[in-house]
């Protein structure tokens, strides 16, 4: 008895580890190439664990996947950077412990909704894309975010009453807007706009809200106009993901480099060093059949 009531044990516990272990993927995704003539973007996260996306190449696919950046991108056909694409999915296994909006998502619940939808994505990737990739790390130049001697200049923000608009970042050309964010968000869309990977050495661990201000002709620009707080992307990948990008203000083409704006503006500090950085090498993918 006491043998048979083991080995019932040990089948139960079997069948909750692989229950646990299953993949995340989308239950349903449709893939279609974008209007050519509509330059719009727009990566969004939808409640229940979907994505809702338009005008985005696979380039920006696999950054927000593997939480990359452009440049940590290596390899592939020229068209992976060029042709863009709308895809709508929806996640079948999605958490019923987050609430169904993404933006009400605490800090814990959004870390762990934007690791399954990036688990998600990649699954989406290796299925309709063919995608198939490898990791290399290689010594590149790097920045390091720090704080700057006069110490930081920034507004906290514990995010008590979390709500629309919070927990994201968007970008524009000339500026970087946070509500509620980390600080090593920010680093993940300066390292998108400089083209170099960006280490938070601050220290600072709470959310703040931040404004910065800067021209816009230096730099490589963001794939994405804004993302979640992860994001994603940004990008943003992406709590809640960023809508259309709207035409943002022109910047002002006498503001302070990034360098300085970063100083002055929010108390930060970009310093030169070297260091490991993760790049993802493509080694086989295939435009996806329509549906």
């Amino acid at each position: 008895m006491i043998h048979a009531t083991v080995t019932l044990a040990l089948i139960s516990s079997a069948a909750a580890f692989a229950q646990k272990a299953t993949p995340l993927e989308f239950e349903v995704a449709s893939i279609k190439p974008s209007d050519p003539n509509d330059h719009r973007m727009m990566f969004r996260m939808m409640p229940g664990g979907g994505i809702n996306l338009h005008g985005v190449t696979l380039k920006a696919l696999v950054q927000q996947a593997y939480d990359v950046r452009d440049f940590q991108i290596s390899g592939g056909p020229g068209w992976i950077g060029a042709d863009k694409y709308d895809i709508t999915a929806k996640a079948g296994n999605a958490s019923s412990e987050a609430p169904p909006d993404p933006r009400q998502l605490n800090e814990e619940q959004r870390k762990t909704f934007q690791e399954q939808t990036r688990l998600r994505l990649q699954a989406l990737l290796a299925d309709r894309f063919q995608l198939k990739i490898h990791r290399e790390a290689k010594e590149l130049p790097v920045y390091a975010l720090v704080v700057a001697k006069n110490g930081p200049k920034l507004k906290e923000n514990p995010g008590e009453n979390p709500g629309p608009g919070k927990g994201m970042m968007r970008m524009s050309p000339g500026q970087f807007v946070g509500q509620q964010v980390g600080i090593s968000f920010l680093a993940q869309d300066l390292a998108q706009w400089l083209g170099r990977t960006v280490l938070d050495q601050t220290g600072l661990k709470g959310t703040y809200d931040f404004e910065l201000n800067f021209a816009s002709d230096q730099g490589k620009g963001a794939v994405f106009g804004g993302g979640p707080a992860d994001g994603p992307p940004p990008p943003p990948p992406p709590g809640a993901g960023p809508g259309l990008i709207k035409e943002p203000p022109p910047p002002d083409p006498n503001g302070p480099t990034i360098f300085t704006a970063l100083q002055e503006q929010l108390g930060l500090k970009l310093e030169s060093q070297k260091g490991p950085v993760d790049i993802i090498v493509i080694d086989r993918v295939e435009k996806p059949s329509e549906n």
